[in-house]
């Protein structure tokens, strides 16, 4: 839904968010993919930087207060009722409540079910950059390791999905890290009851099927007293090494002199092409965003004012943007705010 954004980033985009928090003596830097950080590695000095601001303007922050409705009176929103039953009036009302992600923050789609009483389309939500269970109970044998350098791809019975190239955590339950976080939205879209989706793991990238051929022919004459399990370590880590014997149903303790050609063959698959079945993705709690939200189509884009709803105004994660894992959606959350807040400033 990139195309909604313009008029956010044309108000606010990378650069003037930078400027923003470099003005405010916020030291940045620029790391690989271009990612933006605090020098520090803190995220509370981001917030340090908005909590300032929000003193030097002079704006009332009201802390422990719940809100769990709008008030609304012929089509144009009046305020904002608390849990205590207290109403908070306003001329101009902005919702910025987040998804259902990190429900730990409050961020528990309270927001997005306000919009919806009001008569707000809902895109159901879902996690979004999230850890993906799989299949196979031996995935708990692999808890905690991490595969650098490894291509991971997304298939279903037919063709290929997506694939890329980076570093991947196992789970005691599936997949996580950012290879596989960055590439979970295109999974969750093909799961379906009668479709199959499978992570397919190559181990060795850098090397075509032939080349690996000759590696293994070249190892198992330099090794060939050795067992296949010892001899693999040159390939693969220790705990992953079991695993993939097992799956590969050859002895660990064989010798590499007795590996026949078919075995070989077998272990050469299963080096380009480890498989394993999705199941599904983590609850929505544990994703790094929401997907869906409030439909953009009630939404102006040139204000982020609701096309229900006078005065209502919306921003950040309880719309229905996500993208990949990089600062984007941060940016979105930065630029939909920024415009919303402008727009109801001078509306």
């Amino acid at each position: 839904n990139g195309d909604f954004l313009r008029d956010a980033f044309k108000k606010l985009f990378n650069q003037e968010l930078i400027s923003f928090f470099e003005e405010r003596n916020l030291k940045l830097k620029t790391e690989r993919q271009n990612r933006v950080f605090p020098r520090s590695d803190r995220s509370s000095n981001i917030l340090n930087v908005l909590e300032n601001e929000l003193v030097k303007l002079g704006v009332q922050v009201i802390c422990r207060s719940k809100v769990v409705d709008l008030i609304v009176s012929g089509g144009l929103v009046k305020g904002v009722r608390l849990e205590n039953g207290q109403d908070v009036l306003g001329d101009r009302i902005i919702l910025a409540c987040g998804g259902a992600s990190y429900s730990f923050t409050g961020s528990d789609a309270s927001g997005i079910n306000i919009a919806k009483r009001w008569g707000h389309l809902i895109v159901p939500l879902q996690a979004g950059l999230v850890p993906l269970d799989v299949k196979p109970s031996y995935i708990k044998k692999l808890e905690g390791l991490t595969l650098r350098n490894i291509r991971l791809k997304f298939t279903d019975s037919k063709k290929e999905i997506i694939s890329e190239i980076g570093e991947l955590i196992f789970t005691s339950s599936g997949i996580s890290g950012p290879l596989a976080i960055t590439l979970s939205g295109k999974a969750i879209d093909l799961l379906a009851p009668e479709r199959k989706v499978f992570a397919d793991i190559d181990l060795k990238p850098a090397l075509s099927i032939q080349q690996l051929d000759a590696r293994l022919l070249r190892e198992f004459k330099l090794n060939s007293k050795k067992s296949i399990k010892n001899m693999l370590k040159e390939l693969l880590p220790l705990r992953l090494i079991m695993v993939f014997t097992e799956v590969c149903g050859i002895d660990p303790l064989k010798k590499c002199s007795q590996i026949t050609q078919k075995e070989r063959e077998k272990i050469i698959s299963w080096l380009k092409d480890f498989r394993l079945e999705i199941s599904g993705p983590r609850p929505i709690e544990e994703g790094m965003v929401t997907r869906g939200g409030v439909s953009l189509k009630q939404i102006d884009p040139r204000t982020m004012e609701s096309r229900l709803i006078k005065s209502l105004y919306f921003c950040g994660e309880m719309i229905d943007l996500d993208a990949d894992t990089g600062g984007f959606n941060l940016q979105a959350a930065f630029s939909t705010g920024y415009l919303a807040g402008e727009s109801a400033a001078i509306s």
